[in-house]
């Protein structure tokens, strides 16, 4: 685990650096963009096809868009009770209080997710990654976690029908639907049309990761007690309400590990969007981001070695 993290760490610096040393004619929130929409519109689908195409879509897979389900609302009955009671007595406003929320519950699951379960269990494992953040974690934001967004900020009222078409539209999602037939339909690709879908996949984890260090940055906000139960939450509580769950359906081995590591996975970069879209405390969102991120690095060994232990011991949870 330390080796994975290190190495993605070593890529995340890199992109971080780079925003710091850049070229004057490179724009940084450009550059961001054109990553971002090269990633999920081309390479991911193309990860998404061959993953999909190529797995052994079984129970436990298909049992893990329950578990995020689940975990995620868990999680979100949890952090909305902690800040109703801290809201009056920290002078938290509702804009805060939304961006804090969303910012507890849900997980960077593709940019670092992805890199860290791979990297430890190999390409077979991003089936998992790839249903726990699409038919889970997407599916449960942009129905529940933009209600959210919209009850707590001043913006664009929340409706199910634009939420439906949102998900519909999404690339990946055809990239898992067309990967899917092929596997169920038996269909043997030919090596020109599976060489260049390994090639364009390929190239997911190291842009995602770079990304992600194109993304870190410093606000100056002092929100250090009102974020604080958010992190704790984020990292080391919803990493175990998601084993719990995930062993209550009956995963194991790397289905259930990989549960575990999407429930402690940082704060999602596409909650500044989110924030932003719905008029939430964007500095505070971005702070998030960062907090969690870097403290990601010390909480997740320590949360699986946690695991482990518990795993050892009970047998069963």
């Amino acid at each position: 685990m330390q080796k994975v993290l290190l190495e993605l760490g070593l890529i995340i610096f890199a992109g971080f650096l780079f925003k710091q040393v850049m070229p004057a004619e490179v724009n940084i929130v450009s550059l961001k963009k054109a990553i971002n929409a090269l990633v999920f519109n081309i390479f991911l689908p193309a990860l998404c096809v061959i993953v999909v195409y190529r797995a052994k879509i079984d129970t436990d897979t298909l049992l893990l868009s329950p578990s995020a389900l689940l975990t995620l609302a868990f999680t979100l009955a949890l952090s909305f009770a902690i800040y109703t009671l801290l809201g009056k007595r920290f002078n938290i406003s509702p804009k805060e209080k939304g961006t804090l929320i969303l910012a507890s519950i849900f997980g960077n699951n593709l940019y670092l997710g992805l890199p860290v379960i791979t990297c430890l269990y190999g390409q077979e494992a991003g089936k998992y990654v790839l249903f726990y953040a699409f038919f889970g974690s997407t599916l449960f934001l942009w129905t529940v976690g933009v209600a959210v967004a919209s009850h707590y900020g001043r913006s664009e009222p929340f409706r199910v029908s634009k939420s439906i078409k949102t998900i519909l539209t999404l690339s990946p999602i055809w990239g898992l639907a067309v990967g899917m037939m092929l596997n169920l339909s038996n269909a043997s690709m030919p090596a020109f049309f599976i060489r260049p879908l390994e090639m364009l996949s390929s190239l997911v984890v190291p842009l995602m990761t770079f990304s992600i260090g194109l993304s870190v940055s410093m606000p100056k906000q002092r929100h250090t007690v009102s974020i604080a139960p958010a992190v704790i939450i984020k990292l080391l509580i919803m990493p175990f309400i998601s084993l719990v769950v995930a062993r209550s359906l009956g995963l194991n081995g790397v289905a259930l590990s990989s549960c575990l590591i999407e429930g402690a996975m940082p704060t999602m970069v596409l909650s500044l969007l989110i924030a932003s879209r719905f008029c939430l405390d964007v500095e505070l969102a971005a702070l998030s981001i960062v907090v969690t991120t870097v403290s990601a690095f010390i909480t997740l060994p320590l949360v699986m070695h946690v695991a482990e232990k518990i795993i050892t011991t009970w047998g069963v949870i």
